[in-house]
């Protein structure tokens, strides 16, 4: 009895040991739990599996001038069931039915569904996705099939929805118009209008709305409302012409690739205004093709070159120290100043000239003989013109990123006694070619420089949340003498100037060329000359209603590289094409008015839609928006490939071709 005794009190031993050690595992565990894992349960715990989810609100379009869409927002939805939520009675009424349903929407067998579902139902599997990406109108009707009608509890119904920003004009200014995107780490990209905007006008307010986790990134509703309603960003009216943008675009992208050039950019604005009617930012790729990749001409400052004489001439001018006939000698195309030698372009020089033809020729030496011998005693009382035009701040346009100009004055690091020749033909200094834009506008606009504006008005529908007015930067920037000479000597440019190749008897422009050396400091510029070409003016000279500016860097020197040759005609382009392809209205007699070609054009769109139920008509020459209404009465799908003004070219079905249940057209327009 005694050695029993002893083994049981042994056993008895084993296990309170084990019993203890047990403890101490598990008050280790609780400490462990509590103080060295804390946060990583309290995270996990945080993540539970049911949240209030964020529903993203339906950020607010982009219109051009006339109404025209820019950017909008298209929503895609993603259907699911959730086979495991109705009761039997419901889930057996109804299964059959929805089978049906989805078997006419998508083509696949009734049998197919209703396997799939039951089998779904079998597994106690709640989410089986019933289509993906679909658009608003398929999403309305998938919420009146059987079983899913009854929404989310008891009909299982699943939604989730995603948003696309699409661009009706598909590359055309689309950096201009912008964006705003987030990276997988919350950093923040916004660009152009879209992204100037977002924050304040389109972006909207978040929803929010109770879900459950379901599986792996997988969440169903709870309720079939939302604790938080979504509202929608408003609507952001700019000041961009659909169809002077497509010219301006074009006529860059053209010369871009005639000239092999590393980039450019084109900005076209209404004189009175300030409305940014086109901007166009174009630069290489590797392939050779090209594409929106920097905004260049509200961000890159670079040295102007010749389109800065015109400021200089105008402060010579305005204080009288020369008048246009005063002669400067240009003697014989180079001249030393302070041990250092400038040149003209011509070969030979132009020998002894007025000012005003100093500047109709581009003399670099004229410029800057006219400066220097009346600046360099006092060179502030020059680089306060500058400063008094505003040229030394940024205009302050709404678009973000905009470069800072570079003005330098006596006492800077880079003044020296060269500063102020350079000056006067365009180097030593910098602007962005908005900026350069800004004072040519004024010099069209009798003397009143405005501020760039590329945004008319925000909306809620029809309401006018906020509109933008004219702002103005300077009132008057010179006297009427001096604007009505230098008007007359950039009119002369065009006539018997360096711009003489762009001459039109049929058609007047006033502008100044640009000739620009860059990268000059670099070791092997003279064996690979780099140029910056530019133009900058108004049309009509008379009575301008559009100034604009074409800036291209780096053409292929084999080709050219003179203003002259390689931006003067895609500004002569641009002007022509506005006034033949867009006629300027300036006012409407009556409202009552009936065109015959409009009224042929409806005549034939209404017999259409009387005409055509089952058979595929002909949509080829209609407004875009004219023919999705006629197809969409016919209750065919249709998706349009939208490039340009909207004009139907193709249509993928052939007219006269019967149509099926649930036929999809698709419509290139452009």
């Amino acid at each position: 009895m005694a050695v029993n005794d002893k083994g049981i009190l042994n056993r008895l031993y084993f296990v309170a040991g084990c019993m203890f050690v047990f403890g101490l595992a598990v008050l280790f565990k609780l400490f462990s739990i509590q103080y060295l894992q804390g946060d990583k349960y309290r995270a996990l715990v945080e993540k539970r599996d049911v949240q209030n989810i964020t529903i993203p609100a339906n950020r607010g379009n982009v219109y051009s001038d006339n109404g025209g869409l820019l950017a909008t927002s298209i929503p895609k939805y993603n259907i699911a069931i959730d086979a495991v939520v109705s009761p039997t009675k419901k889930f057996e009424e109804f299964v059959g039915p929805l089978s049906d349903s989805l078997s006419k929407y998508s083509g696949k067998s009734s049998s197919y569904y209703e396997k799939s579902i039951r089998k779904a139902r079998a597994n106690k599997n709640q989410y089986l996705l019933l289509a993906k990406n679909i658009n608003y109108t398929d999403y309305v009707r998938f919420r009146g099939f059987p079983l899913l009608k009854l929404g989310a509890i008891p009909g299982g119904l699943i939604v989730s929805q995603k948003t696309k920003r699409e661009f009706p004009m598909g590359a055309i200014a689309q950096r201009s118009i912008g964006y705003e995107r987030f990276d997988d780490e919350g950093n923040v990209t916004r660009a152009g209008i879209d992204g100037a905007f977002g924050v304040k006008y389109l972006r909207g307010t978040d929803g929010k709305r109770l879900k459950q986790k379901i599986g792996k990134n997988k969440w169903k509703p709870l309720t079939d409302y939302n604790q938080v309603e979504p509202k929608d960003g408003y609507d952001v009216y700019t000041t961009i012409d659909v169809n002077i943008q497509d010219i301006a675009h074009h006529s860059l992208l053209g010369q871009l690739e005639y000239y092999e050039a590393e980039h450019g950019c084109v900005v076209v604005m209404d004189v009175k205004t300030g409305e940014i009617k086109a901007i166009s930012n174009l630069a290489k790729t590797k392939s050779g093709e090209y594409y929106e990749k920097r905004n260049y001409a509200v961000w890159e400052s670079h040295e102007p070159g010749s389109t800065f004489k015109v400021m200089a001439l105008m402060a010579a001018l305005e204080d009288k120290v020369i008048d246009t006939a005063t002669v400067v000698d240009t003697r014989k195309g180079s001249k030393r100043f302070y041990g250092r030698t400038i040149y003209d372009s011509h070969h030979g020089g132009f020998g002894k000239i007025s000012a005003a033809r100093a500047l109709e020729v581009s003399s670099n030496i004229g410029l800057a003989t006219i400066i220097d011998e009346n600046y360099s005693k006092n060179p502030k009382k020059f680089i306060d013109h500058i400063k008094d035009w505003n040229l030394d701040k940024p205009l302050g346009v709404s678009i973000k990123g905009e470069g800072d100009p570079d003005i330098p004055e006596p006492g800077d690091k880079k003044w020296s006694r060269n500063a102020l020749p350079s000056m006067a033909y365009g180097y030593n200094l910098s602007l962005t070619p908005l900026q350069t834009l800004a004072f040519y506008n004024a010099i069209a606009n009798d003397g009143e420089m405005v501020k760039p504006r590329f945004i008319k008005a925000v909306k809620e529908f029809d309401e006018e949340i906020e509109v933008f007015e004219k702002e103005v930067i300077n009132k008057k920037i010179c006297s009427d003498k001096t604007l009505g000479e230098i008007r007359e000597i950039l009119k002369n440019i065009v006539v018997r100037g360096t711009a003489s190749k762009l001459y039109s008897p049929n058609f007047s422009m006033a502008g100044k060329t640009g000739t620009a050396q860059t990268e000059y400091w670099m070791a092997d510029w003279k064996n690979n000359k780099r140029y910056i070409s530019s133009f900058a003016g108004y049309f009509p000279a008379e009575n301008p209603k559009y100034s604009c500016i074409v800036v291209i860097h780096k053409p292929s020197t084999k080709k050219g590289y003179y203003g002259a040759d390689v931006t003067g005609p895609v500004f002569k382009r641009i002007a022509q094409k506005i006034f033949t392809d867009t006629p300027l209205i300036d006012e409407v007699n009556s409202l009552d008015v009936k065109v015959a070609s409009v009224e042929d054009e409806y005549n034939k769109f209404y017999e259409t839609t009387k005409t055509y139920k089952t058979i595929m008509p002909n949509v080829v020459g209609l407004p875009a928006m004219d023919a999705l209404a006629l197809l969409e009465n016919m209750d065919v799908k249709v998706k349009v490939k939208l490039n340009g003004n909207g004009v139907v070219k193709e249509q993928s079905i052939n007219k006269s071709t019967k149509l099926k249940n649930n036929q999809t057209v698709t419509l290139k327009a452009s």
